[in-house]
């Protein structure tokens, strides 16, 4: 087995190959200034959100009863991660083991899963209506009736309504990024058509995901856990939490919807090395061991530029032209989570990388870092 095509053992953690930075295409020195700066550069956010009673930038700047939290909520830990190289582990650093939540790296879990369905032939479209495959009222009518797969998939779906009493206007005007201010966030807009404008909505996605639990008919935990983390080795450690009010029935029997992220409360809760895996698989093409866990096509859609919003593809952010990371190579796509969290997948110089609450302003400088200690 060629160094390339490494897949670690489904032990946990202590069987992980682990080689010298040199070993793997990095000069050491350099990769120690990387991990130092990681370790230096902590958000900002609170330790315990559910203390300080709210999430910066988000439920922190909402009105009630927009602001508040749903699902539970966990302490979070110190800045953590691990740089992957070929598959084996070049470098870690905090406490990489501890369960954390992720925020908004659910949404391209989510991703993934759809593929699946897909690929199952439960989506016979990704173009065609939901509505088509799912009779439920969130996609009715003649606005939410005509939105499609793909444009829920890039955040183009212009969805509008409530769902678990959060209305898509709270993320109306959202920024995301380095410098968003989020002043106007939660100010009403008129809506476009489906498919015709880009923004950013948790609510939507959240309907997204209620949309696939129809789709499945089974949560969708149990679904990911099935089909891609018991296959690629994950721990048992990682869960996926919905909100007091997000159950539903699904062909009369009652199921929690888990939400795309964290904005309040729940989502995924997951250690570093499960993201590891997650993102390796993601790097090889959705291909684990000679396994194709994921449609490779589906996988290349995921990091395919929509045509509006070229840093964004399927629910996963894309570094097109250098434009969202100008550090990281133009190949480099990220699963992307407030806090800020982040999955780094470059497959053309087969990089993992897995950052945990590292200050948003930071995270250039650090992929700089780690790019200056990369020799190839």
């Amino acid at each position: 087995m060629s160094s390339s095509s490494y897949v670690p053992p489904a032990s946990g953690h202590g069987e992980w190959v682990r080689q010298a930075p040199g070993v793997l295409g990095f000069d050491a020195a350099k990769l120690d200034i990387a991990l130092a700066y990681a370790d230096s550069s902590e958000s900002t956010w609170p330790r315990d959100l559910e203390d300080a009673g709210n999430v910066p930038g988000l439920t922190q700047i909402e009105p009630a009863p927009w602001n508040e939290f749903l699902g539970p909520l966990k302490p979070r830990g110190g800045p953590s991660g691990l740089i992957l190289r070929h598959g084996e582990i070049a470098a870690s650093w905090g406490v990489p083991a501890r369960v954390d939540m992720t925020f908004s790296i659910a949404k391209s879990y989510l991703s993934v899963l759809c593929g699946i369905a897909v690929n199952d032939g439960l989506i016979k479209d990704i173009d065609a209506p939901v509505s088509v495959t799912v009779g439920i009222p969130e996609f009715s009518g003649p606005h939410n009736g005509l939105i499609t797969w793909r444009q829920l998939l890039t955040q183009t779906s212009e969805w509008s309504g409530t769902l678990f009493d959060k209305p898509d206007q709270v993320d109306h005007f959202r920024e995301v990024g380095a410098g968003s201010t989020n002043a106007r966030k939660g100010e009403k807009r008129p809506l476009q058509s489906p498919g015709s404008f880009w923004e950013y909505n948790d609510v939507r996605v959240n309907v997204f995901s209620l949309a696939l639990l129809h789709v499945f008919k089974r949560p969708l935990a149990e679904v990911l856990k099935e089909r891609i983390m018991d296959p690629i080795g994950a721990s048992d450690g990682w869960s996926w939490h919905g909100y007091r009010n997000s159950e539903v029935m699904v062909d009369g029997k009652p199921m929690i919807s888990v939400p795309g992220g964290t904005h309040w409360g729940g989502g995924m809760w997951i250690d570093s090395y499960d993201h590891a895996r997650f993102g390796l698989l993601i790097a090889r093409d959705g291909n684990w061991g000679g396994k194709q866990l994921v449609s490779a096509d589906w996988v290349r859609l995921l990091h395919t530029p929509i045509d509006i919003y070229k840093v964004y593809g399927f629910l996963w952010w894309l570094n097109t032209d250098r434009a969202y990371y100008p550090s990281a190579p133009a190949t480099s796509f990220f699963a992307l989570g407030a806090g800020s969290n982040l999955i780094w997948v470059d497959p053309e110089l087969d990089i993992v990388g897995v950052f945990r609450w590292i200050n948003q302003s930071k995270i250039d400088t650090l992929l700089g870092h780690v790019m200056a200690a990369f020799k190839g």
